[in-house]
C-alpha cells in the first residue's frame, strides 16, 4: 500500500506494516439495510441468491494443495460464512451476509464488539468528551468572549469511568442483540482452525464447518522488550480506559493517534504528561503541516513536555515507595541519555496483530510479523504465496489499515466476493482521524508521499489551503483555529489527500474520502452546494480555491424553478 500513517510512533515499525492510524472511531450500531462503503445492497430472490453464489469468481490463482490431519474440505457445511472474531470488523460482516442471504455464525472467545467497542473506540471517546467538556468550562477566555461567566468546574474520577465503561456496556449489548434478531449464531469460545473449512470451537471437541471463513481477530497493545507493565503506574491503553487513576505526571511512550488522545484527557484532567518520541519529530505520521499546526495548539500552550530522538529502552513500575523509572537512549547511536522519574507511563506504541493459537500451521499459513498474509481481496495466502481456498482475514489481523471502519469495509468486501460480486476496497478512500480538541482528520496521502508518486509516475502535484478563520460558523463558535488542506493533481483534478486540523474535522472528512472512493474530481465537485453557515463551507472553498486545468466531465443542468 502505497500511503502510510504511523500509528503511533516508529515502535509500532517494529510489529506492524504501513497503515493510517490507531482505531478509535466507529463502534456505531448500523440496520442491516444501511449501505456500506459505497456498496449498494441487492435485493434477490431465492432462486436468484443461490444463483448468484454459486457463481464463479472472476478473479481465479493458484490455491494451496496443502491439507491438514483433519483431512480433505467437506461437502456439506453447517454455515454458509463462519467469522472468527466479533468486533467491529466481524460485525460489519455478518450483518452484509445476513442482508446477502447467507447462514452465517461468528465465533467469540472474549466479549461481542472487540477492541473497539470494548477497550478502544468506544470508551475512548466517553474520556474525550469529558476532556472537551473540561477545557470548555476551564478556558475562562474562550467562555467570556462568548458572554460566559462559569467558575468552579471539576470533576468526579469515578462518574467519569463509569461514563466510559457504562457507554461499552451499551454499545456492546446493542451489537449482541442486532446479531441475534438477524439470526446470526454468536458460537461462544476461542476459534481454532483445524483445517479447510473447519474450525474447533472452545476447549470442546467441537467442529463446526463452514463454506468460508473469515478471521477478524483483532489486535492487542503492543509493549517493546523493555518496558514492564503491571497494570498500575505501568500501563497501555487498555487499562488507561478504566481510569482508575488520574496521576499528577504521566509520561507516554509514542505520540500518534494513542498517545495524542490520551495526552488530551490527561491534561483536561489536571495531569503533567511528558511524550518519549523516537523519531526526531512528535507526530510522526501526520502530514508535516498538520503535524506543525497541531503541535503548536495541542502541545506546546499544555501542560506537556517531551523527549523525541530517544527510546525508552527500560521502564519499570513504581515499588516500595519509589516512583516510576524510565531510562532513555538515543534512538540512533543507543547511548544512554537520562532517566525520568514519574508516576506513571502509558505505553502507546501501537498495536500487535492477535493471531497466536488460530491453527494457521494446519493450512500452512506463516504470519509476518503477526500478520496474516492476504492478498487486495483480503484472501489468506500460504506459505508459497498460493491462495488458501475459502478463508480470508480482515481488520488489525492482515495489517493493511488499523482501523475499526476499515475492518468493517474489508468484511462487506469480502462477502461481496463470496455471493460472487468481485469487489476490491480502495484503501486510500478510508478516512482517518484524532479525536484531540481540536480534532484532527486525512484521508489519502500526505504531501510527501503525494510527490514522491508524482515524481514516480511523471505527473505534478498541487496543494492548496484554507483557514478556518474565514469560516462564519467556526468564528461564531470562537473556534478560528484550525486548516484544511488539499493535495491534488492539477492536470486531472485527481483527490490525492486531504488533512484537516479544526473544529469538528473528524465530521468534515467524509465529502473528501467519499470523493476519493467515488472517483470524483474536484472540477466536479466544486459545483456541490453546502449549507450556509455550516462548517463544511471548509471543504467548499478548499476544493473551489483549487486550480485545475481539465474541465468538468459534464455540463451542469439548472433546476428549472417552479
Amino acid at each position: 500500500m502505497p500511503s502510510s500513517i504511523s500509528l503511533s510512533s516508529s515502535y509500532a515499525s517494529t510489529v506492524s506494516r504501513p497503515r493510517h492510524s490507531f482505531p478509535l472511531s466507529g463502534g456505531t450500531l448500523v440496520p442491516s439495510t444501511l449501505n456500506f462503503c459505497g456498496l449498494r445492497s441487492k435485493a434477490f430472490t431465492s432462486s436468484s441468491l443461490n444463483h448468484h453464489c454459486h457463481r464463479r469468481r472472476r478473479h481465479s490463482a493458484a490455491v494451496s494443495a496443502a491439507l491438514s490431519n483433519n483431512g480433505t474440505a467437506p461437502t456439506f457445511f453447517d454455515y454458509d460464512l463462519l467469522i472468527i472474531g466479533a468486533g467491529v470488523g466481524g460485525h460489519g460482516a455478518a450483518l452484509h451476509a445476513v442482508e446477502k442471504g447467507l447462514k452465517t455464525a461468528i465465533v467469540e472467545g472474549d466479549v461481542v464488539g472487540g477492541t473497539c467497542v470494548n477497550r478502544g473506540c468506544v470508551p475512548s471517546k466517553a474520556l474525550l468528551a469529558v476532556s472537551g467538556r473540561m477545557r470548555e468550562l476551564r478556558d475562562d477566555h474562550h467562555l467570556k468572549s462568548l458572554g460566559l461567566q462559569v467558575s468552579g468546574a471539576g470533576y468526579d474520577r469515578q462518574a467519569v469511568a463509569d461514563h466510559a465503561n457504562n457507554l461499552a456496556s451499551k454499545i456492546r449489548g446493542n451489537l449482541t442483540n442486532s446479531l441475534k434478531a438477524l439470526g446470526v449464531d454468536i458460537l461462544t469460545g476461542f476459534g481454532t482452525i483445524l483445517g479447510p473449512q473447519k474450525v474447533k470451537v472452545g476447549s470442546s471437541n467441537k467442529v463446526v464447518t463452514a463454506k468460508d471463513i473469515i478471521v477478524a481477530t483483532g489486535s492487542v497493545p503492543f509493549v517493546p522488550k523493555g518496558i514492564e507493565v503491571d497494570g498500575k503506574t505501568v500501563i497501555t491503553s487498555d487499562h488507561a480506559l478504566k481510569l482508575e487513576t488520574v496521576p499528577d505526571w504521566i509520561a507516554i511512550v509514542g505520540s500518534g493517534y494513542i498517545g495524542l488522545e490520551f495526552s488530551d484527557v490527561y491534561t483536561a484532567l489536571g495531569s503533567e504528561v511528558t511524550f518519549i518520541e523516537a523519531l526526531d519529530q512528535l507526530m510522526p505520521g501526520f502530514d508535516p503541516e498538520i503535524s506543525k499546526l497541531a503541535q503548536r495548539v495541542l502541545i506546546n500552550p499544555r501542560n506537556i513536555d517531551y523527549h523525541t530522538g530517544v527510546f525508552a529502552s527500560k521502564v519499570t513500575p513504581a515499588r516500595d515507595g519509589k516512583p516510576v523509572t524510565i531510562e532513555l537512549i538515543d534512538a540512533k547511536t543507543k547511548e544512554q541519555k537520562e532517566t525520568l522519574e514519574v508516576d506513571a507511563a502509558l505505553i502507546a506504541t501501537g498495536r500487535s496483530p492477535f493471531t497466536q493459537g488460530l491453527g494457521l500451521e494446519n493450512i500452512d499459513v506463516v504470519t509476518q510479523r503477526g500478520f496474516v498474509p492476504v492478498d487486495e481481496r483480503m484472501r489468506v495466502l500460504d506459505a508459497n504465496g498460493n491462495l488458501v481456498p475459502h478463508l480470508y482475514c480482515i481488520g488489525d489481523a492482515n495489517g493493511k489499515m488499523m482501523l475499526a471502519h476499515a475492518a468493517s469495509a474489508q468484511g462487506i468486501s469480502v462477502v461481496e466476493q463470496v455471493t460472487g460480486r468481485d469487489h476490491v476496497l480502495n484503501h486510500l478512500s478510508i478516512p482517518a482521524a484524532c479525536f484531540t480538541h481540536p480534532e484532527i482528520s486525512m484521508v489519502g496521502l500526505t504531501e510527501p508521499q503525494a510527490r514522491e508518486k508524482g515524481e514516480k509516475e511523471g505527473f505534478e502535484v498541487s496543494v492548496a489551503k484554507t483557514s478556518f478563520k474565514a469560516n462564519t460558523k467556526a468564528l461564531a463558535e470562537n473556534e478560528g483555529e484550525g486548516l484544511a488542506k488539499l493535495i491534488y493533481r492539477p492536470d486531472t483534478g485527481e483527490i490525492l489527500g486531504v488533512h484537516i486540523f479544526g473544529l469538528h474535522a473528524a465530521d468534515l472528512i467524509h465529502e473528501a474520502s467519499n470523493a476519493i472512493a467515488l472517483g470524483t474530481r474536484i472540477q466536479d465537485i466544486k459545483f456541490a452546494v453546502h449549507a450556509h453557515p455550516t462548517l463544511s463551507e471548509v471543504l467548499d472553498e478548499l476544493f473551489k480555491s483549487a486550480k485545475v486545468k481539465a474541465q468538468a466531465s459534464a455540463p451542469v443542468k439548472e433546476a428549472v424553478a417552479v
